[in-house]
């Protein structure tokens, strides 16, 4: 946002020129400037001044001329007059040629606003716009339905007003494939304007999975009667990335680095992208190969480390766990109702999912007014169970007022091992799995003969590792976490503790020391200590890692490349490079071999974004011969 000097085209292009030359270091692709920037937006009656529009054309010439060195394409906002009338128009440069010319489409003519007064609207033009001759070179096209290919990239221009109506231009050049769409904006200020221009932004840009710049004018502009504030923003499908800070003085720039592969993707995956009809047809301007930018030395932007997990933000962390659970509690409630059941069955372990799970289901029979007791929670000791989780899961049952049971496997398992012929101190595969099974059947059997359902705990993390027994762990009538990832889990549980379940919280600590156990399905054996000896963290890798990968991968079709670029950024300093890729190299050979146990998934409500369910969210064939790989 330069200084404007009003109505001094010379002087607004030197702005501009050294604004320019001193993004060049930062090897932008595109720079932005803001509405009809090489003269001022509040010259009003002096737009009709021959000198003025001259010196303008003449100023434009220069910024593109002097500027023909920098490696981007320059958009300036000027005042153009051609056939006889004068137009709001958007300038796009690169190399020292003038590529294309957009003009406004949208005139604000009401309350402080007079440009029909000034101005003409596109719509005077042909569809398919006109050649002009404009600051010294000839054969530009004038007229809106162009596009500015930058690379792989579409870029699509605006101007102000344009973007306040109910079918704005970037909506026909967003289905037409822009990608980038840029508005060169005179937003003036008042109270809680700004409020609803980033709101409106945001929308524009998560409603077309698009990337949207919106660059406004700043110091130097008339404030006879109005008030300028310089407020830009860089939004990408929703999130904003970058906000200029208003009422600052002197030239200023907001910078940001934008994932169009990631906005691509949500488009070919969302089909209500688009719509019946064909696509509306513009004209391609070549603006050449994007600058050459080294991402990895400087990243303009914050890779969040936990996707699933709202950070820094204590409101909207409690806003999005209270959503959560009422979702799982909403899924659960509709299905009692649904089959008249009156009780639940659920294994209760002491560890994060079975937890979670109950309390979902706890909540669920209050919603619906049911006892508590009629919830049936089984704790099931085996070979790998310790004191503290035994302890937790029974200390848990009783504080939530659930009917508790407490069932050993050892005698049955050692029968099933008897039958088998599997050999007790063999810990292989069989050992663990085996009783898995054993704690699912008497689960599924104590529902049959209660008239209950089983409620599943397994949670996401777990279904995209294939981190369950198939048929065991795997296997319920309801699963309440199958779209919850572990680390959210986490989040949800400790938030738990902190949001009271009762009347006294005696639950808080019982959730809190759950929360702190390490992850463990202690179907090994305990140490000599007493202590979890099989960390499942230790096995597969880190939850926070998995959970990354999934988020990116899944939701936004990462490769294996951009995730590993990915993950070193947001795990800078927490995980090297050879951890990362080592576990990044489990997560897809683990998430492409496993999707046979997702096939067969119980139901589960989805609560987020990313769910793997085979009748909603992931359609995989089972039997893929081979899986994506990071290459070496």
């Amino acid at each position: 946002m330069p200084r404007v000097h009003l109505a001094d085209p010379a002087a607004n292009a030197r702005e501009i020129i050294q604004l320019t030359k001193d993004l060049e270091a930062r090897h932008p692709t595109v720079i932005v400037f803001p509405e009809l920037c090489v003269t001022g937006y509040t010259c009003a009656d002096l737009f009709g001044q021959n000198r003025l529009l001259e010196d303008a054309e003449t100023a434009v010439a220069r910024i593109v001329s002097q500027c023909a060195s920098v490696d981007a394409m320059i958009v300036i906002g000027t005042p153009l007059r051609h056939a006889g009338r004068l137009y709001n128009c958007a300038v796009a440069a690169r190399g020292g040629q003038i590529l294309g010319i957009v003009p406004k489409t949208y005139l604000a003519g009401n309350n402080e606003f007079y440009e029909p007064r000034w101005f003409a609207s596109a719509r005077v033009l042909p569809e398919a716009g006109v050649r002009i001759r404009f600051a010294g070179q000839d054969g530009i096209l004038l007229g809106t339905r162009q596009l500015f290919r930058i690379g792989k990239t579409l870029a699509a221009i605006e101007i102000c007003q344009d973007l306040w109506v109910p079918v704005p231009p970037c909506t026909q050049a967003a289905l037409a494939g822009a990608q980038l769409l840029l508005n060169l904006s005179a937003s003036n200020e008042y109270l809680f304007k700004h409020e609803y221009r980033r709101s409106l932004v945001s929308a524009t840009a998560s409603r077309l999975y698009a990337a949207y710049v919106y660059c406004s004018c700043a110091e130097g502009e008339s404030t006879q009667d109005l008030v300028w504030a310089g407020s830009s923003l860089i939004c990408e499908n929703g999130s904003l990335l970058a906000e200029a800070p208003r009422f600052a003085r002197g030239s200023r720039s907001i910078c940001a680095d934008l994932d169009m592969e990631r906005l691509e993707t949500l488009r070919a995956k969302e089909h209500s992208f688009g719509f019946e009809g064909p696509v509306p047809s513009y004209i391609i301007q070549d603006a050449g190969e994007p600058a050459e930018t080294d991402f990895e030395a400087c990243l303009l932007r914050t890779v969040e480390p936990h996707p699933f997990v709202p950070q820094g933000d204590p409101e909207a962390l409690g806003i999005r766990c209270r959503e959560i659970l009422a979702a799982q509690v909403a899924g659960l409630t509709t299905r009692l109702e649904h089959i008249r059941c009156r009780k639940a069955v659920i294994g209760v372990s002491g560890g994060l999912d079975s937890t979670l799970a109950l309390l979902v289901t706890a909540l669920a029979f209050d919603t619906l007014g049911l006892p508590r007791a009629n919830i049936i929670g089984v704790t099931m000791p085996g070979f790998g169970t310790t004191h503290r989780t035994h302890d937790n899961s029974m200390d848990l049952m009783r504080e939530l007022g659930i009917s508790a049971r407490e069932i050993p496997i050892v005698p049955a398992v050692r029968q099933h091992f008897a039958d088998i012929g599997q050999d007790e101190s063999v810990h292989d595969l069989t050992y663990e799995n085996s009783q898995a099974r054993e704690r699912t059947q008497l689960l599924m059997d104590i529902a049959g003969k209660e008239g209950g359902i089983v409620v599943g705990t397994g949670d996401l993390s777990e279904l995209a590792l294939g981190w369950c027994t198939y048929n065991g762990d795997h296997m319920s009538m309801y699963g309440v976490n199958a779209s919850v990832p572990k680390t959210l889990v986490r989040t949800l549980v400790r938030w738990a503790a902190d949001n009271k379940f009762d009347a006294d919280g005696s639950i808080h600590d019982t959730l809190l020391d759950i929360v702190d156990t390490p992850i463990s399905p202690e179907l090994l054996p305990a140490g000599k200590d007493g202590e979890i000896a099989q960390k499942t963290e230790d096995t597969v890798g880190p939850y926070e890692l998995h959970d990354f990968f999934l988020y990116h991968c899944f939701r936004f079709g990462a490769s294996p490349a951009k995730l590993l670029f990915l993950a070193r950024k947001a795990f800078d300093g927490v995980y090297d490079e050879a951890t990362i890729r080592q576990w990044l190299q489990t997560f897809l050979k683990r998430f492409f071999q496993q999707q046979f146990k997702r096939s067969c998934l119980p139901d589960g409500p989805k609560v987020g974004s990313v769910s793997l369910s085979p009748r909603g969210d992931l359609r995989m064939p089972s039997d893929l011969e081979t899986y994506w790989k990071l290459s070496e």
